[in-house]
């Protein structure tokens, strides 16, 4: 049973289809990537076996010293954006950014969404990984037009309002956000009035979770009929690949069956919150590729929770007929998707016929027209 919808947005189809642009119009001249295009190895393996470089890694550790970038070198700006300084970095070395900037137009949306927030006198609340490239970039832009800082959660949602309630001293502020705050950022009068905006890979849920908190803080501590004017609607910046992948999901909640497979880059964040939402029923498998399936009895997978690769063996249970769960995330190919299916398939003895399911298919489609 797939997902009604999974696999591939627009921002990482365009951003890939440019990558491979890039290549094709510049033979002759050196092409960086910043960092990891997506949170793919197969798609990154495949640009760097084509001879893009990487300039960082994803934590934004310096991998090639950008003394040794030149300025008719090929720059490719992820589908994640990146920081105003690294832009600044690459325009005094004189690199032109515009050709192949990827940057995912929802990633943009999110960044306009912060510059209106601080033009009207907001401060930006972050739902976010800080760690993340994509917050990393969102975070330097918001700050350039408002005070800014970023949670990563519910918890840290509500350590924040202890500080806007005045049930937490002040001078604590810095050590439990340290780091994750714009420069200059005053705890009384920046959390007089804010807004959300999140990485747009996260949770649905747990942004609207952290929203309607903050809201009930504001109307705490403002009265009700004051809270508007402390807290801007935003409503939600989630991409809408990101968020039909989740309701999609959701709805698998609905069905029985045995176990699921997510498929996906253990660094992306969407597909992470697929898994989070699959381990609520059913026994969960988190894997790359179809390489993980090492047999019909062994399989290595990632352990969310740990951080770490696991084997298990027996992972396909002896009854049949079996019910299996397939998604994968943004990041993620559909034909990585279809390698797992049909790996999955010989090793639980399933048959599948391909050419009749197209033929199904092609008749639905033809139907709905």
């Amino acid at each position: 049973m797939l997902a009604r919808h999974f696999g591939f947005c627009f921002g990482v189809e365009n951003a890939i289809e440019i990558s491979y642009k890039a290549l094709d119009e510049n033979p002759t001249k050196k092409i960086y990537l910043l960092s990891q295009m997506i949170h793919n190895p197969g798609v990154n393996e495949d640009l760097v076996r084509r001879g893009i470089e990487f300039i960082q890694d994803t934590s934004g550790n310096q991998l090639i010293p950008w003394e040794n970038i030149k300025s008719e070198d090929i720059v490719i700006i992820p589908a994640f954006g990146t920081t105003i300084a690294i832009e600044n970095q690459l325009k005094e070395i004189g690199v032109s950014l515009k050709a192949y900037d990827t940057t995912c137009p929802f990633v943009e949306r999110v960044w306009k969404k912060s510059e209106k927030l601080g033009n009207d006198d907001y401060t930006v609340i972050i739902h976010g990984k800080d760690q993340h490239e994509e917050t990393r970039a969102t975070f330097s832009h918001s700050t350039e037009f408002a005070k800014s800082i970023i949670i990563r959660d519910i918890h840290e949602a509500q350590i924040l309002a202890d500080f806007m309630l005045g049930k937490r001293p002040t001078e604590e502020f810095e050590e439990a956000f340290k780091s994750r705050f714009s420069q200059g950022f005053d705890v009384v009068s920046d959390l007089a009035r804010i807004g959300v905006v999140n990485q747009t890979t996260m949770l649905a849920t747990e942004t609207q979770e952290i929203s309607d908190f903050l809201a009930s803080v504001m109307e705490e501590k403002y009265g009700i009929e004051n809270r508007d004017q402390h807290f801007a609607n935003t409503r939600d910046t989630l991409c809408y690949a990101t968020n039909d992948n989740q309701t999609a999901t959701l709805a698998l909640m609905d069905v029985d069956a045995d176990l699921a497979f997510v498929v996906g880059g253990y660094n992306s964040s969407n597909t992470s919150h697929l898994v989070e939402l699959c381990e609520q029923k059913f026994k969960t498998y988190y894997i790359k590729d179809e390489d993980e399936l090492i047999s019909s009895t062994e399989i290595q997978h990632f352990n969310l929770h740990q951080h770490r690769l696991d084997q298990t063996r027996d992972y396909l249970p002896a009854k049949r007929p079996l019910k299996i769960i397939i998604t994968s995330g943004a990041s993620c190919p559909d034909a990585t998707v279809d390698r797992v299916i049909q790996k999955i398939a010989k090793y639980a003895e399933i048959e599948l016929d391909i050419e009749r399911a197209l033929t199904v298919l092609k008749e639905e489609f033809n139907e709905k027209l």
